[in-house]
């Protein structure tokens, strides 16, 4: 099991170039089981999620060439496609529920084993069964899996008007998903506006679909009776931008994030500037710079939907807090189990006490290096954060977590001067 050695005290400096959106990426692989032509998809990062849906994909029959080292690859699900997702890849990514409303919006039935993924609470699945129960799908949950099919004598899934019980991003792209094939008009009310959601209505536009109001919490589909194939770039990672960005701020130095989208990280870049870092953002990317994390000022915040600050960044900008003058007190309200890193951070010298959905972080601790134990996708880039702060060497175990959602991020990191290296 790989490891990561970092040997902290160093500023960083330089450029990276900010790779494709997992959370983008996932769908958008997902959206070619809607049609029977190819789909050539741009900037998908190199990642382990993706190589799990990639394999997925395949076992289903979708054809799947990769063209070049940039993240080029195009899909094409033009035979009988077989509409199951077995456990044994399922288990390990929760994004592969993804699959549900494109197969059974294309083959009128899919069996679609219930998801795994980082253990940072329940995040049910309830709310893409009431949805495409809503549309017409026979749906029950049996042995692990959720089987679902299209009604006797029906040859298509029906609009309907379907409001969430929760704001849910993977539940509204699989409705989404769903209800461009379906026979008349569907609305999705308490809809996620996530610039993920955003880029897989974009690409489906692409592909001939009809929507309307993504990036509200209303979106319109008008159904189509069948799909193309596309083009697409995959948009930029906005949490690998916000998670370099506070690397660079908890270091100190300057760097610049090649293709990194500020308008989509506006809440936590409005927190670093009252921080005291310097973030200027424009067309091409967005630079970034600090006088490091004793220089900083903590801050307090609460995670929300987007716009609000993601839940994505919440263990990122605590690693921050950590080394950055005075109290903060960070609110966690979209999973109900996203504190893991806590006693892993407090094992480099942080001080955070936890108090329900609130940790209450001292700041200005002076982080030493040690063996931690990453423990999720999100907690292992706190750690990594904390670790390029912190005196001496900090051995980080169970990077496959970050392998989940960073592409080669020990090589960029590298690249702006971080003393950091992957034990095999």
């Amino acid at each position: 099991m790989d490891r990561l050695l970092i040997r902290g005290g160093q500023r960083l400096h330089g450029e990276v170039l900010v790779s494709g959106a997992k959370n983008a990426a996932l769908p958008e692989l997902c959206a070619a089981l809607l049609t029977d032509q190819p789909v050539m998809l741009r900037n998908v990062p190199r990642l382990r999620d993706v190589a799990t849906m990639r394999t997925l994909l395949e076992r289903m029959g979708v054809q799947v060439q990769t063209h070049d080292e940039r993240g080029g690859m195009t899909l094409h699900a033009a035979a009988a496609l077989d509409p199951v997702a077995p456990y044994e890849l399922v288990k390990t990514m929760r994004a592969s529920v993804l699959v549900l409303g494109p197969l059974v919006a294309r083959c009128g039935q899919a069996r679609v084993s219930l998801p795994g993924g980082c253990a940072i609470g329940s995040r049910p699945v309830d709310q893409h069964i009431k949805g495409l129960q809503a549309m017409g799908a026979e749906i029950a949950v049996e042995h692990g899996y959720i089987e679902a099919s299209l009604p006797a004598g029906r040859s298509r899934l029906r609009g309907a008007r379907i409001t969430t019980d929760m704001v849910t991003v993977t539940g509204t792209e699989n409705l989404m998903m769903a209800a461009t094939l379906a026979e008349g008009e569907t609305v999705l009310e308490n809809a996620a506006q996530e610039p993920e959601v955003v880029d897989l209505a974009e690409m489906l536009i692409r592909m001939g679909a009809r929507i309307e109001g993504h990036g509200t919490s209303r979106i319109r589909i008008e159904g189509v009776p069948a799909l193309g194939g596309t083009e697409h770039t995959v948009v930029a990672d906005r949490i690998e931008t916000g998670t370099f960005l506070c690397a660079v701020a908890a270091t100190g130095g300057e760097a610049w994030l090649r293709g990194g989208r500020g308008d989509h990280l506006d809440a936590v870049i409005d927190k670093l500037r009252e921080a005291g870092a310097t973030v200027e953002a424009d067309a091409t990317g967005i630079r970034v710079r600090s006088p490091g994390g004793a220089a900083l000022r903590a801050q307090s915040f609460r995670t929300t939907e987007y716009p609000g600050f993601p839940t994505d960044m919440q263990a990122q900008f605590m690693a921050l807090n950590c080394v950055a003058q005075g109290p903060s007190a960070v609110t966690e309200t979209i999973f109900e189990n996203r504190f893991m890193h806590v006693q892993e951070l407090a094992r480099l010298g942080a001080r955070i006490h936890i108090d329900g959905r609130t940790a209450v972080v001292e700041g200005g601790q002076r982080l030493t290096g040690a063996a931690v134990m990453a423990t999720d996708l999100r907690a292992s880039a706190s750690l990594v954060i904390a670790g390029l702060v912190a005196d001496g060497e900090t051995v980080v175990d169970r990077i496959y977590h970050l392998d989940r959602g960073y592409d080669r991020m020990e090589r960029k990191l590298r690249a702006l001067g971080a003393d950091i290296e992957r034990i095999a």
